[in-house]
């Protein structure tokens, strides 16, 4: 796992010994497999999403940014600050005439990828309605068919190249801003992918290579991103002040737990980028004053931890990291509060 570490990273201001620190921190800690960077960070900190603060490269290690199952990570003191430090586990192979297969060593991810890869492969969003009108789209299947999937021929109209792959898309959530009214994008959730084998005038012959729903007449077709699966993610706090909501959940969920993925109504726009951290926070209860008769909303409860992994121009994907209670749509999300702990060394 990449922790892009740089220079920048050793010169940020890091945490004390008495801020920070869970009171049950251990010293060392074997990672094991199936532990993420989040996970082994949360053994340490009380904010796990703060590493970069701690994280210190040994200079003993050969390639520091990789961490593995049988690795050993530490806590020091580096000039009077708390860092974590990392010993290479000890793997060796003993050679001999006989063939052997020695398995690969993978490395540990920094958050649970499989939460999150359908969405950084297949979904997108689109931000303005109107360029849908523009967009191919699928007129019929082969004999008539109303749904198709894979393996059968399919007909589209639109400009589309011969022998290129698309992706064939559905409309889903159209999100809109709770307060303005502002139309922030629309949702296209991947159906599946075909192969243009031919046209004739607008009108092209596609065969469909995979399917994870029924194709249908009307579904939309664009030529496939070259989106690089991210697998490096740094979490950190965005630069300036960040005031939003959770907008919707991927699938129509209403209750949200951990390691869901969720909507939120704030994106480039608002500054949001790769890796930003995000408190939730709970709508108080609303109340009647038993005096006045006035109806009131209990103060908001921190409630959990949303790390972006996916921002568009309006609108960015989020993985829930740490959910203390049940979140729901329309919960508030804001920078982090950096707490404080007393960690008894």
């Amino acid at each position: 796992m990449a922790l892009l570490l740089c220079a920048a990273l050793a010169q940020a201001q890091g945490l004390s010994w008495d801020r920070g620190l869970r009171s049950d921190a251990p010293d060392r800690y074997t990672v094991v497999r199936g532990d993420t960077l989040w996970d082994i960070s949360g053994r340490f900190l009380r904010h796990p999403w703060q590493w970069p603060e701690v994280w210190q490269v040994n200079p003993q290690i050969r390639n520091p940014h990789l961490i593995y199952p049988g690795d050993v990570v530490y806590l020091y003191d580096c000039n009077g600050r708390p860092c974590l430090g990392l010993e290479r586990g000890q793997g060796e192979v003993r050679l001999s005439p006989e063939v052997r297969r020695v398995p690969v060593r993978e490395a540990i991810e920094p958050i649970p990828l499989d939460a999150v890869r359908h969405f950084l492969r297949d979904h997108r969003v689109v931000d303005d309605p109107e360029a849908l009108n523009e967009l191919a789209y699928v007129v019929a299947g082969n004999d008539r068919r109303i749904i198709s999937g894979a393996g059968d021929r399919i007909y589209a109209r639109g400009e589309l190249q011969r022998g290129s792959r698309y992706g064939i898309y559905r409309v889903g959530d159209r999100y809109q801003d709770g307060a303005s009214g502002e139309l922030l994008g629309l949702e296209l959730v991947s159906i599946g992918r075909a192969r243009a084998d031919r046209s004739e005038d607008d009108i092209a012959i596609m065969e469909i290579v995979s399917a994870n729903q029924e194709v249908r007449n009307d579904d939309i077709v664009l030529p496939l991103e070259e989106r690089e699966l991210v697998s490096e993610f740094v979490p950190r706090a965005p630069d300036h002040d960040v005031q939003g909501a959770i907008l919707a959940v991927p699938g129509g969920v209403r209750f949200i737990g951990r390691l869901q993925v969720v909507t939120l109504d704030r994106g480039r726009r608002d500054g949001l980028e790769i890796g930003h951290v995000l408190q939730v926070e709970q709508q108080g209860e609303r109340i009647i004053d038993p005096r006045t008769g006035e109806s009131l909303r209990l103060p908001g409860t921190d409630a959990g931890l949303i790390m972006v992994f996916r921002p568009y121009e309006k609108v960015s994907y989020g993985l829930v990291m740490q959910a203390t209670r049940t979140l729901e749509v329309g919960d508030r999300v804001h920078n982090p509060r950096r707490g404080v702990g007393v960690a008894q060394r």
